[in-house]
């Protein structure tokens, strides 16, 4: 079973039921963000969730130790990650005693479950790739989500999946899908995709209560927060980097895992650096916010 070693602060938070929230710490080393943008990024969201009155817990693997909570001079070697773990690396990774593995969204969504923490800030979640119908390429993001009674705060999916096969799959495994102060499904560094949002909210208690009155006690809910809007892309711009950048995906044979990283650089150079920044606010938000959902959480 998985059993995290949570740090002093963490421990002591989680024992006088005050409000913690989790980080997965791959946007924070350097196949998130390049660097210097990384560290701010961790400086940012860590001070959100620290001004918003709650415990932040980076997740990560060290050592061979799955951690809910690193301790600050830990932190450079989450900078400099440069191995991703998910969920199903979890074991692995602590059987092989990994030196440092950065965990992605589904294994920290599983960390905090594990380790009784009731809400995780990230900056977007992954989906349904396009063209899952003969690739079959969904991310385990989904499959966490729906596994794991936590409350994910995001800015949506990245936007060159299928966003729509992906809503679809969330409401198969039976995931609420809330949208913060917002009438649509945002897609990271868009704030509409098109898409509605199934169900609206205006406050951190509503979404606490939706956790607390779900069917299914293993499902866990995604609120979406869309990205602050003096930082939101062209989605013209966004769309034509995506279908540029996937066409050449397809035509070198690129997949799985690797296809995140491109796509992303190639929005990155169409807007001429603007997603990093992008980037860097939404995930500061999703932060405050997620403070925010945790101190209803606890109250």
């Amino acid at each position: 079973m998985l059993e995290p070693v949570l740090s002093a602060e963490v421990l002591q938070a989680t024992a006088d039921g005050s409000p913690v929230v989790a980080l997965e710490s791959t946007i924070f080393s350097r196949l998130g963000l390049p660097s210097p943008e990384n560290a701010t990024a961790l400086d940012r969201c860590l001070a959100a969730i620290r001004s918003n009155g709650a415990v932040p817990a980076i997740t990560a693997v060290l050592d061979g130790e799955v951690r809910l909570g690193i301790e600050p001079e830990c932190h450079d070697r989450i900078l400099g990650a440069a191995r991703k773990a998910a969920e199903r690396d979890l074991a692995v990774a602590v059987t092989q005693r990994w030196e440092v593995g950065a965990t992605t969204v589904s294994a920290t969504v599983a960390i905090a479950a594990a380790g009784g923490i009731g809400v995780f800030a990230t900056g977007g979640i992954g989906g349904v790739h396009r063209g899952a119908e003969s690739t079959f390429d969904i991310s385990s993001d989904l499959d966490a989500l729906a596994s794991h009674p936590v409350i994910t705060v995001c800015a949506g999916a990245k936007a060159f999946l299928d966003l729509p096969a992906t809503l679809e799959y969330l409401e198969t495994r039976g995931v609420p899908v809330l949208g913060w102060r917002h009438d649509w499904f945002p897609a990271f560094y868009v704030r509409s995709s098109g898409l509605a949002v199934p169900h609206r909210v205006e406050t951190a208690s509503a979404v606490a209560l939706v956790l607390n009155s779900r069917s299914r006690p293993s499902t866990g809910v995604l609120l979406t927060v869309p990205v602050p809007l003096a930082d939101e892309l062209d989605p013209g711009i966004v769309e034509r980097a995506i279908e540029t950048a996937l066409e050449e995906c397809r035509r070198d044979g690129a997949s799985g895992p690797a296809i995140t990283p491109f796509v992303l650089g190639r929005i990155a150079a169409a807007s001429d650096g603007r997603s990093v920044s992008a980037n860097l606010a939404l995930a500061e938000q999703n932060a405050a916010v997620a403070a925010e959902v945790a101190t209803a959480l606890t109250s």
